[in-house]
């Protein structure tokens, strides 16, 4: 059996997937496993599908079940190293000890999840073993679809009604998570799915190490959605950091767009909403959201029970049954000496109750329609996309074009001359050192795939990825510049300034001195706010004796 590295699928002779374009060819680069690894003598591991500073996650099969699964290996950024080729994770031996027991935490953490399967928003965990000088966990793949991707085909937001049931299991997960005593602290738009089920399914599991600054592991938060307290270096995260970011996500779910990151809103803590939202959200949702989102500590919801009594509609459905008793009385009072029906009840009474139920049952109904709409047409495409057929060993029909290297404008204009293609971008630019700022770095389904004629009646969705360019970014020289000019150059490199001011003897009011605490030439992460210091002009001499 020959399996594409790329989705698992049987392939025989073929170098190039028909189902999914992967290139066999290619080999994985270390220190990441290589193709077709076998592991416990049952898991291949294939491509990998995402990273951070304590572990690595691959595509596998299951030999055993047949199964396509997901690898999830340990890997500590910058403890340890693994040559090109290799399966053994080497440690050095200054570095031994720390591995250990960040090792330790993680199988810990794994372990408890995998004790958590009967909650449906956690992941199944199958196994977990070690292996290679590090640990490994295997999870189940299910057919899923970004919440993001989820959001985007919802019109860019969910009514309350449709968000309601999705994230009351996320609650129960967390609270669970956490009697055990760890949490997931990565709560966010890119850390969850949608099954077919139309149920929600949290991703993104890792330690405590990995969602705070300031401990052996480099760091992986998510802006808009982590805390405040986990910029802080080595600040006890508890359940109080887990209910910032899903309040976050919830408010993106509300209105299409997280909340300013967490360094920002210590500046100004303003939840921006726009009039309309908060008109179609229940008032009691939006005092949840905004006290879920406290930047303070002590002013946030404090555990999940609050936080889910701060959410539930009970009172106010106990205030329209209270308003229905009222109008009944009234009515009734209204009514007294009228005739009444044989149980009593006066027949004003019984019109008013029938269609105070009538209008519940018929809510009732509309919000379980909602809640199926969005979801319509999301998963049936998927399953006639993966059939493939091994009739033909030579495609003669459409296949999708190629995108890469184009600016996501040009890719559209491109896609006007013909009818039957659809692009999507997708939500978030991501980083690349191949493809220069602001061009298409990837396409699925990918250039060549092959378009079948189902497919082409009713057109063909293809989503591109635009680069943000490189993720480091060198400090221009600024020094001299005014304030705006030297905004504008630090601006066109991806990078945020704030502006400091001081005497300075050398520079006029108003021109750059230089940065704070950085200099020209230096490479920061993009998005990193550098301190320019201003010039007030020369200090004031007192000449007072």
């Amino acid at each position: 059996m020959s399996l594409c590295m790329g989705c698992m699928q049987e392939i025989g002779n073929k170098k190039i997937c028909p189902a999914c374009g992967f290139d066999n060819t290619e080999q994985q680069q270390a220190p990441f496993l290589p193709y077709g690894t076998v592991l416990a003598n049952r898991y291949i591991v294939g491509a990998g599908i995402d990273t951070n500073g304590e572990s690595t996650r691959y595509l596998g099969f299951d030999k055993q079940t047949g199964d396509v699964v997901i690898v999830c290996e340990f890997l500590p950024i910058g403890l340890f190293s693994r040559g090109e080729g290799q399966t053994e994770v080497k440690v050095n031996y200054e570095n031994r000890l720390v591995y250990t027991k960040l090792k330790d935490e993680f199988l810990n953490y794994y372990r408890i999840l995998s004790e958590l399967r009967e909650l449906s928003a956690l992941m199944n965990v199958h196994n977990i073993f070690e292996q290679n000088n590090t640990a490994y966990v295997i999870e189940e793949n299910e057919d899923l679809i970004p919440f993001e991707e989820y959001i985007e085909r919802s019109s860019g937001s969910l009514e309350w009604d449709i968000a309601r049931p999705l994230f009351m299991p996320v609650i129960s997960a967390l609270e669970a998570l956490h009697k055990r005593g760890v949490g997931h602290y990565a709560i966010s738009p890119k850390n969850m799915y949608i099954t077919a089920q139309g149920k929600v399914k949290i991703s993104g599991f890792a330690t405590e190490n990995e969602r705070k600054r300031g401990t052996a592991l480099k760091s992986q938060l998510f802006s808009g959605a982590a805390a405040p307290e986990q910029y802080e270096d080595n600040f006890p995260l508890d359940d109080i950091t887990d209910i910032y970011g899903f309040c976050a996500t919830l408010f993106y779910s509300l209105t299409g767009r997280l909340p300013k990151s967490a360094p920002e809103r210590l500046k100004d803590s303003r939840l921006l909403m726009s009039t309309n939202t908060v008109k179609r959200l229940p008032p009691h949702v939006v005092s949840a959201l905004a006290n879920g989102l406290q930047v303070e500590r002590e002013n946030r919801i404090t555990d999940f029970d609050e936080l889910r009594s701060q959410l539930s509609v009970a009172h106010t459905a106990k205030a329209i049954q209270d308003e229905i008793s009222r109008t009944a009385s009234m009515n009734l009072s209204a009514a007294a000496g009228g005739k009444k029906s044989e149980r009593g009840m006066s027949h004003v009474s019984i019109v008013i109750i029938s269609a105070a139920i009538t209008v519940l049952v018929l809510g009732v109904i509309g919000v379980i329609w909602l809640m199926q709409n969005p979801l319509s047409g999301m998963f049936g495409g998927n399953t006639s996309a993966t059939v493939a057929s091994t009739e033909s060993t030579e495609w003669t029909g459409a296949t999708v074009p190629n995108y890469l290297g184009m600016t996501y404008d040009e890719a559209v204009e491109l896609a006007k001359s013909d009818s039957s293609i659809k692009i999507l971008r997708a939500y978030s630019d991501e980083y690349s050192d191949e493809y220069k700022e602001g061009t298409v770095m990837t396409q699925n389904p990918p250039a060549g795939s092959h378009v079948m004629s189902t497919d082409s009646a009713a057109g063909v969705t293809i989503s591109l990825t635009v680069s943000k360019g490189a993720k480091s970014r060198e400090l221009p020289d600024i020094e001299g510049l005014t304030l705006e000019q030297a905004s504008a150059d630090i601006a066109a490199q991806g990078l945020l300034g704030t502006a400091e001011y001081q005497y300075s003897d050398k520079y006029a009011e108003g021109r750059v001195i230089g940065y704070k605490d950085k200099t020209k030439g230096e490479t920061v992460e993009y998005g990193t706010n550098v301190t320019i210091i201003v010039s007030k002009g020369k200090e004031p001499v007192d000449n007072e004796q």
